[in-house]
């Protein structure tokens, strides 16, 4: 688990321009700038840069504005450090996350995980990325990349969430790199605001991040041609949007969709909730957008953050008949489709593998937490709810409209249950519990660690990923993971890992999807 303390003292190193000697293996030459980086304290054969940027400030005349990519340059940056996240409210709502699962949430710098407030250890110059590769990759390595989008609902999250930290897994195969990056989120991110041509700025963030990457990755050892965007939730419906908005040039050979995709679309939303929040923060200018957004770049941040976040928190907590404010993806016909069906009938998607997986119980820690009774006061129909509409029936709907052009889809259900990853009965493979699996950081739980099992599920979750992401086309095959036909008798083949003392087994579809066909109901805990 990483120290608060041990973060504050190094984010001030964060900015700090420095020399340091190019002899050194953690001292690397890009095309933006020499960047210091260090040895990982417990994976000595791992090799990390914390904060590399890849954006400019978004402060300013900067925000509410598409992401500016940092010049060239020869200057010497201190990476061995942490960056603070994009603004973000640390909502005072009880949730199974920040009453149970911390480590899936990012560092907030906030006296508790329901504090109420804008996030202290946030700002607006926070387009940073940070970068984990084998001890001795060289510029010549050409190593695949994974290149990851988190998730959070575009609301909050970032680089330094503890459960999403590579080091295990990099250290493990020695023969891939994970970069990990900073978006803009909620109203920063998605503002949706009259005056603004663009509003999916969190998505622009994430393109520029796949930009940087793609011209500068094989300084740190990398291989741009080998590169996987990979997100899960948020993230999982970003990467599949860029699937859609830079279908002739994905720059990724390959798509990894954890938990999420973008097949139901986005609805179409007015301006009023921009204004709303303008109009309770001192920018109130009826019928004159340009003003209303010149003078909401002036607002500190986080004022705007702290009368969004309570606004939503009163939604839940005090008054809630009151209307409800979204900041959210944008269907806007350029990186936002409002019919992402009528995309693949048309072939406007990238010509690339993808994987679309799920977890079992998707809903177990989506639904509202019974803070009452958590033990005990679960709604298991409304958490399959959510599982079909969240990743299961929507993959199985995208895998067919895939299969319907000749587009490969690889997929997977993970099933694992652990003492030390679920501490409430009800919870198994919850929203997210794959993540602590890939990422190899399932001893972040607070039980007993760890089952045999569960360490054995971990290194061949990651095994898999790693053929695809190597080889996306042939890669997969060579280990028995086949492109899901959901046009056979049983639906197909899918993965489904850590389940039934079984690190990984084939199950066909209808097993796992019947209930979207209307042919079964759904087992959450297989």
């Amino acid at each position: 688990m990483v120290r608060p303390h041990t973060i504050l003292a190094l984010a001030a190193l964060e900015s700090i321009v420095t020399a340091a000697p190019t002899t050194s293996p953690t001292y690397v030459r890009a095309s933006t700038g020499y960047y210091q980086g260090l040895i990982d304290a417990n994976f000595t054969n791992v090799r990390e840069f914390l904060s590399v940027p890849y954006g400019m400030s978004t402060a300013g005349s900067n925000r509410f504005m598409p992401p500016v990519a940092v010049p060239m340059s020869s200057k010497s940056f201190n990476s061995t450090a942490y960056p603070p996240a994009c603004p973000q409210y640390v909502s005072a709502i009880p949730s199974i996350w920040n009453q149970q699962i911390p480590q899936y949430l990012q560092y907030w710098g906030a006296p508790n995980n329901s504090a109420g407030i804008s996030a202290p250890f946030a700002n607006e110059d926070c387009l940073k990325l940070a970068i984990w590769t084998p001890a001795n990759a060289t510029a010549g390595s050409n190593l695949p990349v994974a290149l990851f989008w988190t998730g959070g609902g575009f609301q909050t999250n970032g680089i330094l969430v503890p459960g999403q930290l590579p080091q295990r897994w990099v250290s493990l195969s020695q023969s891939h790199i994970v970069v990990t990056i900073n978006y803009r989120m909620n109203i920063m991110g998605f503002p949706n605001a009259a005056g603004a041509y663009d509003n999916n700025l969190g998505l622009m963030d994430q393109r520029l991040s796949l930009e940087w990457v793609r011209d500068n990755i094989p300084y740190f050892g990398g291989d741009s041609s080998k590169i996987m965007i990979w997100g899960q939730s948020a993230g999982a419906g970003s990467v599949d949007l860029h699937n859609y908005a830079f279908w002739e040039n994905p720059i990724a050979h390959a798509i990894f969709a954890e938990s999420g995709n973008a097949v139901q679309g986005s609805p179409w939303r007015d301006n009023s909730n921009f204004t709303f929040v303008a109009q309770n923060v001192g920018c109130d200018f009826p019928n004159n957008a340009s003003q209303e957004l010149a003078c909401m770049q002036q607002v500190d941040y986080n004022k705007i953050i702290n009368f969004m976040g309570q606004y939503q928190d009163n939604s839940t907590l005090v008054n809630p008949t009151q209307p409800s404010i979204t900041f959210s993806t944008v269907a806007d016909e350029r990186l936002v489709f409002h019919n992402n069906t009528v995309r693949y009938e048309e072939g406007f998607v990238s010509k690339i593998p993808i994987i679309y997986s799920g977890v079992a119980n998707e809903g177990g820690s989506l639904q509202p937490y019974p803070v009452h009774d958590p033990y005990n006061g679960t709604n298991q129909s409304l958490a399959n709810s959510i599982t079909e509409s969240l990743s299961l029936c929507t993959g199985a709907t995208s895998t067919s409209l895939r299969h319907s052009i000749g587009l490969p889809t690889f997929r997977y259900q993970y099933a694992g249950n652990w003492s030390n990853q679920d501490p409430l009965p009800w919870m198994g493979a919850f929203h997210s519990s794959d993540l602590v699996m890939l990422f190899g950081a399932y001893t972040d739980g607070e039980g007993p660690c760890c089952e045999p099992l569960e360490a054995e599920t971990s290194k061949t979750m990651g095994e898999y990923i790693l053929a695809f992401m190597k080889d996306p086309w042939n890669g997969p095959q060579t280990k028995g993971w086949y492109p899901m036909d959901p046009t056979l008798p049983d639906g197909g083949t899918m993965l489904r890992f850590g389940a039934n003392g079984k690190a990984v087994q084939n199950v066909t579809g209808f097993e796992v999807e019947a209930v979207c066909f209307g042919t079964g109901p759904y087992n959450p805990f297989p």
